[in-house]
């Protein structure tokens, strides 16, 4: 507000109470300073000290934005605290178009590890922050990776490969057309290059992958072969939304880093809750192929047999100790001659061990 304007148009107050329009005046320049004072507040920075250690920058952040993501991804008030921090070391401005952009927002969760790894007053506590802050990130993977973003079949782009699947039998063919009451695509052909006709109501699935190489399918049903300027096309019927092949939930990273582990037996003592769990001394090794924080894949010549329970230990650059975990052989898959490969899920991971692995995934801990 104009205070000059006020001035020049003092008037419109009692001319013959000119105390009563200083008071006025007065009233209204405390407002405005109590009104700039609280923007400044709320932005991160302190009048009498400068911009506080918690902001990062002077942009603004605007607290509606981080509500509306927080309650988008489900946050309580600590996880949302710890979004706020990640968001003002970094000094974004526009948090809800950062958090849509997964490299992006890693890039600002890093920038804030690295500033927990510095600050941090101990170790103890370095690893509590850099847990919270590992929560709040997976929180967001999960979202994006089961978040309801499948297509439906009337979204799938023509001229795109897919796979039709019919009896349990593959056959490449490509998307003609997704528009209108069917989706019509090529007509597979046996090895002689014949026409294969499948009778009308024959049971299908389609599969196709997205330009972000995301995959889907969605089951059908062959309403017939009309032709088109493409050549004969099958019909399928529409199936409203696709299903998203991915089943993973966390990131995964793939790697090669040497790992031991060994079995570990479960000793079921009657007077002890709960029982008592004893590792084999003896070592066997492999190479860790991928990991994530549910669990990873090892190569190796020494496999056991699946249900089995493995301490295992692999070394980090970024991690001063051995990461140590407990695990459980899921399934063995062969690999060549003489190796298997054990996928495993992880049981039991101790915080330290998880800050690693995320550090790890995530690619936080390169420089």
């Amino acid at each position: 507000m104009n205070l000059f304007l006020l001035q020049d148009n003092i008037q419109y107050f009692k001319e013959d109470d000119p105390i009563a329009g200083t008071i006025l005046l007065v009233g209204l320049g405390a407002i405005l300073l109590i009104i700039f004072v609280s923007s400044l507040i709320k932005n991160g920075i302190n009048p009498g000290k400068g911009i506080s250690k918690s902001s990062g920058s002077t942009s603004r952040l605007s607290p509606f934005a981080l509500h509306r993501i927080s309650k988008t991804y489900g946050f309580n008030r600590d996880q949302a605290k710890v979004l706020e921090y990640v968001f003002r070391n970094g000094g974004v401005a526009d948090p809800e178009r950062v958090a849509a952009n997964p490299q992006v927002l890693d890039k600002h969760f890093k920038r804030a590890f690295k500033q927990i790894e510095n600050s941090a007053g101990s170790d103890e506590e370095a690893q509590q922050r850099q847990a919270m802050l590992f929560a709040v990130r997976n929180i967001m993977e999960v979202y994006h990776n089961t978040s309801p973003e499948t297509p439906s079949s009337q979204q799938i782009s023509a001229n795109m490969a897919a796979v039709l699947t019919v009896n349990q039998e593959s056959y490449p063919v490509k998307v003609i057309s997704s528009k209108g009451e069917s989706v019509l695509v090529d007509c597979p052909r046996n090895a002689l290059g014949t026409l294969i006709r499948f009778p009308k109501g024959t049971r299908v699935n389609l599969a196709f992958f997205t330009k972000t190489s995301k995959g889907f399918s969605f089951d059908s049903q062959v309403l017939g072969i009309s032709d088109t300027s493409f050549g004969p096309a099958l019909q399928l019927s529409h199936a409203g939304r696709a299903k998203s092949m991915t089943q993973r939930r966390f990131r995964r990273r793939q790697a090669a880093l040497s790992c031991d582990y060994y079995l570990v037996r479960i000793e079921d003592l009657k007077n002890k809750k709960p029982p008592k769990m004893v590792v084999d001394p003896r070592r066997m090794s492999g190479s860790l192929t991928d990991v994530s924080i549910g669990g990873c894949a090892i190569k190796t010549q020494s496999s056991v047999p699946a249900g089995s329970r493995l301490k295992i230990e692999f070394d980090y650059s970024h991690s001063t100790l051995p990461i140590a975990v407990l695990g459980q052989v899921l399934r063995i898959n062969r690999s060549g001659i003489t190796n298997t490969i054990m996928h495993i899920k992880f049981l039991k991971v101790p915080r330290k061990s998880m800050n690693a692995i995320n550090a790890l995934v995530f690619e936080y801990g390169n420089d």
